[in-house]
């Protein structure tokens, strides 16, 4: 097959890329700047909210969307595409979900309202809402030949976010470990790799509708313990309130991945679908393993600026709860 893959450098889109070469198809990359990686592939070098006369002369039996923010980007490359894009994927997210009253929902889950037609910036309160208008753009341009799917956390190595490394990171320094409450909030991801592989495995079989992708719901307590256990150093996990973490002026990002003290049932979405389209995981101690054997490698790509708290203040809030 002849895959089109719109960004396909970094995480989401790299384990695509690699999976669809590692199937022998014809891989087209749309991206920004140039790389040395995946030479197999055919690059692109565009920005996607810009001139896309480039792709005026392809034609591919499938397109990959990772990196659609914005409606406007969804209608700017079904313009540029036409008709020769062939069966389309595009990657949201499941915080299009509206809260949910109970653990287990589906994708037939109410989503949340779409934002006002002029919102252009996305930010942590409109970046659900916009991702929903995002998919009504995609189901009026593409129909019955549309996959939509909808990630939970999406971990595993060349995780730019630095969300998970932090953690396995963290683990491997050893010793008292806060651990942020409530422990039995709900808690999914899925391996970018994992992923990747399924969503070729779509792409091949045309398959069309819509899927959460997440290993089976956990509690934030039992995945941060996995990961310890994997990781193997001394490390004593140390439960702190999340409303007293709160108080302290800590949010999701000093914590990542952390419910902020609200367990949220968006993270702990029914399985089933995806599953029984395909979706298929690989050990959760090879996740923990991989992620902290590329953080180790690559030090400035497994951190970012306002991702994790220092240690020094890890132990003042440890002090401070006691």
């Amino acid at each position: 097959m002849k895959i089109l893959i719109i960004g396909g450098t970094r995480f989401v889109g790299h384990a695509m890329a690699e999976a669809a070469l590692a199937a022998g198809h014809d891989v087209t990359l749309l991206h920004r700047h140039a790389t040395d990686e995946l030479p197999d592939a055919t690059h692109l070098l565009a920005d996607r909210d810009g001139d896309l006369a480039l792709l005026t002369d392809g034609r591919w039996d499938a397109t990959i969307d990772v990196c659609a923010y914005l409606p406007g980007q969804v209608t700017h490359l079904a313009d540029a595409l036409g008709d020769r894009g062939g069966h389309h994927v595009f990657v949201s997210t499941v915080s299009v979900y509206a809260e949910t009253p109970a653990p287990g929902a589906d994708e037939d889950a109410e989503l949340l309202p779409e934002p006002d037609p002029d919102t252009a910036e996305v930010t942590g309160e409109t970046y659900g809402p916009l991702k929903v208008a995002c998919e009504r753009v995609a189901r009026e341009r593409w129909g019955d030949r549309l996959t939509i799917i909808r990630p939970t956390y999406v971990v595993g190595p060349r995780d730019l976010t630095a969300r998970y490394p932090w953690w396995v990171l963290r683990a491997a320094r050893g010793g008292r470990m806060i651990l942020p409450g409530p422990v039995e909030a709900p808690m999914q991801c899925v391996d970018a790799r994992d992923m990747g592989a399924w969503t070729i495995r779509l792409v091949e079989a045309g398959t069309s509708g819509v899927f959460t992708a997440a290993r089976p719901a956990t509690t934030f307590g039992q995945f941060l313990a996995d990961t310890v256990a994997t990781v193997g150093e001394p490390v004593e996990l140390a439960p702190v309130d999340g409303g007293y973490l709160v108080e302290q002026g800590v949010d999701g990002a000093q914590l990542p991945l952390w419910s902020e003290g609200t367990p949220e049932n968006v993270l702990a979405m029914s399985t089933a679908r995806a599953e029984a389209a395909g979706l298929t995981h690989r050990p959760f101690d090879e996740v923990v393993r991989d992620t902290l054997a590329w953080a180790q490698a690559n030090p400035g790509r497994a951190a970012r600026p306002g991702v994790g708290i220092t240690d020094e203040r890890e132990r003042e809030l440890l002090d401070g709860a006691g």
